[in-house]
């Protein structure tokens, strides 16, 4: 299924990792393994720069201030979800996103002021659905802890982003009136059969050795990573003598997304690494594959089933396929409305570099298009 459940203002940690397929941080390997290293260094960056120029307020409107450390907070979430799909973000393109997340920061403070005691019970249960899945994708407390510890964000944090951006999201849904009738749901199911489509699927259990170091992130010496492989490959022959897969997933295993839950994971083609892939769709049930060598480690899988391509069936889809929608109709509408309210609000931005990318984003907006020939 294509349509996902969005959240208009994605600040949140949260909303960061529930739109990374769950399987990609454990099966990328290395990503896993740099994370607290990369989420570390921008903690320490922005602590710093706290320390050296204070915690100036950077943005104000009637009845809030946004401060340096909350678009802080943000970002260093934002980078270090990056780090851990072993990926970085262009310097060129850092002070954009920043501007970008300010603007969504203000929103979520204009909504605020908009909301009703129904909005703010909305946005609990929208929060505690979200910690609820990411929960079940961590496997314990303890390791979704440990997760949101390495992004720099605690749970708390975590926690209040998640309210705050639900209640402001069933504020902002209710004065745009917005809804979705049973009737339009079922439309839009007949009317785009492939994006409910689930494409083949297999669910395995994973014991990971990584090749980085887990503090500095840098790769291992390739005597290490030889020892490491020895490792797992003596562990391999104890699975394949019939000793518990899962306990040595939980004995052994590197990978902290999955361990405590036993290496498990469900994933679909084209979600995870060529290597990985290749070997866990050519296992039989039951059967355990060789180490698997990528970019991030070694892997040995063992499959537990082979899930076959299927059609979504109406009644399992509709409530996330309603909230898709209501989305899709808010970002058309949103936009009008939260210029009113920032209008209202007499919001400023009072960091100089923030306020030119501003006023160059109004002007590329407002700027009428091009014509060939027109003058």
């Amino acid at each position: 299924m294509n349509i996902k459940e969005k959240i208009i203002f994605p600040i949140a940690l949260g909303t960061v990792l529930l739109a990374c397929p769950p399987a990609q941080a454990a099966t990328a390997g290395a990503s896993t393994s740099a994370t607290p290293a990369a989420a570390n260094t921008n903690v320490n960056l922005d602590a710093t720069m706290t320390a050296l120029f204070g915690n100036p307020v950077i943005a104000r409107g009637k009845g809030f201030e946004i401060k340096q450390s909350d678009l802080d907070e943000v970002m260093t979430g934002i980078k270090a979800a990056a780090a851990m799909r072993n990926q970085s973000i262009p310097p060129e393109q850092v002070r954009t996103i920043e501007n970008e997340m300010l603007n969504r920061l203000i929103q979520v403070q204009l909504l605020l002021q908009q909301t009703t005691d129904a909005d703010r019970a909305e946005g609990q249960q929208l929060a505690d659905l979200q910690l609820k899945t990411l929960l079940e994708r961590a496997g314990s407390p303890e390791a979704l802890n440990r997760q949101f510890m390495a992004l720099g964000m605690s749970m708390d944090q975590l926690r209040k982003r998640l309210v705050q951006e639900g209640t402001a999201q069933a504020a902002l849904v209710r004065q745009l009136k917005i809804t979705v009738t049973d009737a339009e749901a079922r439309q839009f199911y007949d009317d785009h059969p492939a994006e409910f489509e689930q494409p083949e699927m297999v669910h395995i259990e994973q014991i990971f050795m990584g090749i980085h170091d887990p503090i500095t992130g840098t790769e291992l010496s390739d005597d290490n990573k030889a020892a490491k492989k020895k490792q797992l490959e003596d562990i391999l022959k104890r699975a394949r003598a019939g000793e518990d897969f899962k306990q040595l997933v939980m004995q052994y295993s590197e990978d902290p997304t999955s361990k405590a839950k036993g290496g498990d994971y469900t994933i679909a083609r084209g979600q995870t690494l060529p290597e990985f892939e290749a070997a866990a769709f050519s296992l039989n049930t039951n059967q355990i594959s060789d180490v698997v060598t990528t970019t991030g480690g070694y892997h040995v899988i063992k499959l537990l089933e082979k899930l076959p391509a299927k059609k979504l069936d109406f009644a399992s889809v509709t409530d996330n396929l309603k909230k898709a929608l209501i989305q899709q109709k808010s970002a058309k509408l949103a936009p009008a409305y939260l210029a009113t309210l920032r209008k209202q609000g007499g919001v400023e931005i009072l960091d100089p570099d923030l306020k030119a990318l501003e006023q160059a984003s109004e002007s590329d907006t407002n700027a009428p298009a091009a014509t060939d020939g027109v003058k």
